[in-house]
């Protein structure tokens, strides 16, 4: 990976992240309602494991391979 793919994964890690913790904190407030909106919820939920599975992703792909 490149100096500057490095930059822009890293970045793109740094987005998925804050975008992530967002989402956590929508689904809190969300859940604390009095009048629960379930399908939002649910919708809120699968785009969180979507972004988890791309932090992985990426996550994985910023590790240095040790056999080089």
């Amino acid at each position: 990976m490149t100096i500057l793919n490095l930059d822009s994964a890293q970045t793109r890690l740094s987005e998925l992240k804050e975008e992530h913790r967002a989402l956590d904190e929508a689904i809190d407030r969300l859940s604390e309602g009095p009048f629960v909106d379930q399908i939002r919820l649910t919708r809120l939920k699968k785009r969180k494991l979507t972004l988890k599975d791309s932090i992985a992703r990426l996550e994985s792909q910023l590790i240095p391979d040790l056999n080089a």
